[in-house]
This record gives C-alpha cells, structure tokens and sequence, in this order.
C-alpha cells in the first residue's frame, strides 16, 4: 500500500479558468493565444513516431494570475522602499519580481459575499466594504487568521454573466474591495487574497482603472499577493468555506506577474 492509499480521500477544487482566446483579461492586458509550432507528420522518424509543440503568447496577468509586488508602485517606490527605476534596469525586476513569491500552502477561506446577501451575483460596480467581509464571516462562522489565503466571490466573473467584451464590463463597473475593505485584510496579515473578476478591486462605473487604491494597500504596502480571474463557482456551490489552499507561480525571473492554478482540497 502507498502513502496515498493511506491517506483520508479529498476533494480537489480547480480554482483556474481555462487560457484560451476567450480567457477573461484586462483591456489593459494581452489576450492568450496558442499556435501549432511544429505539427505532427512534419517530421518522421524511421518507427513512425512525429512529435507536436507549440507556441503561445500571453501576458503575465491575463487569465488567472497572481501580482508580484513589483507590479505596483507609489512615487517611484516599490514595497518596502526600493528604487522601481534601479530595480527594472534591464527589462526586468531585479527585486519584487514574481519568482521570487514563495508557494501558497495554507489554510484558505472563501467569503461568499452573494450568498450573505441572499443575491446570485452582486451588482456591477458594487463594493465590498471591511464591514461587509466582517458579516461574511460571522455568517460563514470562519475566523480570518495570519497566513490565511482570503478569496472573495462576487458572483460575476467577466464571460459569465457579461455579454460584453473586457472593456465594456469595466466601463459597466467591476464589483469588489473598497479602501477599508483592504485595510481589513491587511490587518488580518493574510498573505494572499484573490476573487472572481478581473480587476479585484472595486471599480465604479465609468471609472476604469485610473486609481487603484486596494492594489497599493495590498502590495506595496503590506506585501499581500493578489490573484484574480478565479473560478469560485464550483466551490461556492458547495458551500465550502474552509480548506487547504495551494498553488504556485511560475518562476519568471523578474517579472511582474504569471499565470498560477490555484486549487482548494478538503476532504
């Protein structure tokens, strides 16, 4: 028998939307695209056996993808005080870059702020004050501890409840974390928080992305790791509010973000 089998079974829950051309993004970003480099029949070997590979290009915050602190900065600084200027000198971050974000491991808590408001989805454009996460949580009976992974559905991932492409949905405003709302994580010391949509935080309507005051609290203040463009669905479904969170970037030195696959597993 294998350590496996000895193990209690679990759950897994796959947390990543799929990279394809449809993969929800930013306008602000580049769209996924895939292409067939070499295909099989170009070249034969003597056994019949031909080989596949292929070609994609994506940015490092389209689809699902968590923020490096490097990609946030507040008069020239980085986390923490660093120069942004020296630390991109020659095209990448030579501090605060993505591969420098160690592996989540840890307990993860999802608030599902719909389902404490008796609602589907909540509302383009509405926010997510501290006060409201703090009544999620009292509803759920979940207590937010240091290190813990906070993952917030709104309900309305862009793709799935928007016939609109990314630019119109963000004019229509995006759902999420106010001000007092990040201050309320911070002050939980959460290493990692993420949601559904494809800004995070809050966007009203109209207002696009001209001021990100949830991404400076969260990473260049309190170096607290964003992940957006989540797939909460299937968890929320299943009123699972508590599990073991895991996942990893890839380790693009000095960049400012990558895709991750994040996965919740209970059981």
């Amino acid at each position: 028998m294998s350590l496996l089998d000895s193990l209690p079974p679990k759950r897994i829950y796959d947390l990543a939307e799929p990279l394809n051309e449809q993969t929800p993004r930013s306008p602000t970003h580049p769209p996924f695209s895939l292409a067939l480099l070499r295909r099989h029949g170009d070249s034969v070997s003597s056994d019949g056996m031909s080989s596949s590979a292929d070609v994609m290009h994506l940015g490092g915050h389209t689809g699902t993808h968590v923020d490096a602190l490097a990609h946030v900065s507040v008069y020239g600084r980085l986390h923490g005080g660093a120069d942004a200027g020296d630390a991109m000198r020659g095209g990448r971050f030579r501090t605060h870059g993505v591969d420098t974000i160690a592996p989540f491991f840890g307990r993860g808590v999802l608030l599902d702020v719909p389902r404490a408001l008796g609602v589907d989805a909540l509302a383009p454009g509405q926010r997510i004050t501290g006060s409201d996460l703090e009544a999620v949580a009292t509803v759920e009976r979940v207590a937010i501890g240091e290190g813990d992974a906070v993952l917030v559905r709104t309900g309305r991932p862009l793709g799935r409840f928007a016939d609109m492409d990314s630019t119109e949905a963000v004019e229509a405003g995006v759902p999420g974390l106010d001000e007092s709302a990040a201050r309320w994580l911070a002050g939980k010391r959460v290493v990692v928080t993420g949601s559904d949509t494809i800004a995070y935080e809050w966007l009203a309507p109209g207002a696009g992305f001209s001021h990100l005051p949830v991404h400076v609290i969260l990473l260049y203040e309190s170096a607290i790791h964003i992940i957006e463009v989540m797939n909460l669905e299937e968890l929320a479904a299943d009123t699972v509010h508590e599990f073991l969170f895991v996942a990893a970037p890839l380790k693009i030195s000095g960049g400012t973000g990558s895709p991750i696959r994040p996965l919740a597993v209970v059981g």
